[in-house]
């Protein structure tokens, strides 16, 4: 869906405004990115974004990334894949070498990750993905396990580059149970930080604030973006 420069414009200075609120009621330190979904939009809307000043773009299809980081290689897009990711895409990914790979959802697959990359001599920097509300529809390492299995990513696979957590809220209406789940995640960051964790990854068009006012650092906005 392509959307009119202005349209684009009056969109994203709304979200940097709601996102503005969240942060300084953290702290004024607290500094937050924004990747923008390309999900819901289409190259030349991505393009006009990339006019306005957004630099960080997600995709959560392997084709998509590839497709989309080809037709704008000629901006200094900063590209993140936030889907989940089939081991038959993995060669692929690491081709299109994208700056930030988030969803790293179980120990099994950054193992065959960091395999490829021994193969071809190569390095990602990634995001392990938790699972923070236990729903078997979302992918991602159970709360309980994801301290141990971050610890033993970052010892078993030296070709990836553990730069903190990401997760999807609690699909529910809810808002508490919501906000749970993204406190849940944010403790588990915390416990990391130890580690090197330096990105907290929640949030979406629906629930960013309230993301960020739980610690997030990098919010994945795509509808409330691209739409009209």
């Amino acid at each position: 869906m392509m959307a009119d420069k202005e349209q684009l414009r009056r969109n994203l200075d709304d979200v940097i405004w709601r996102i503005e609120q969240a942060r300084i009621a953290v702290s004024e330190r607290h500094i937050v990115k924004i990747v923008a979904v390309g999900k819901y939009s289409d190259t030349q809307s991505i393009e006009t974004l990339y006019t306005l000043g957004q630099r960080a773009y997600g995709e959560n299809q392997v084709q998509q990334l590839e497709e989309r980081s080809k037709a704008l290689e000629a901006l200094p897009l900063e590209w993140h894949f936030i889907g989940r990711l089939q081991k038959n895409k993995i060669n692929k990914l690491i081709e299109i070498h994208p700056f930030l790979m988030q969803s790293i959802d179980s120990l099994e697959l950054a193992l065959a990750l960091n395999d490829a990359l021994e193969r071809k001599g190569g390095s990602m920097n990634c995001l392990m993905q938790i699972n923070s509300a236990s729903e078997e529809s979302k992918a991602g390492l159970t709360p309980q396990s994801a301290f141990d299995i971050y610890r033993e990513i970052t010892e078993r696979c030296p070709r990836i580059h553990l730069k903190g957590v990401m997760s999807i809220g609690a699909h529910t209406e809810d808002m508490a149970v919501v906000q749970k789940s993204f406190e849940t995640t944010y403790k588990i960051f915390e416990s990391l930080q130890k580690s090197g964790a330096t990105i907290c990854s929640m949030g979406m068009s629906g629930d960013y604030e309230l993301a960020i006012r739980c610690g997030s650092n990098m919010v994945r906005i795509g509808s409330v973006l691209f739409g009209r």
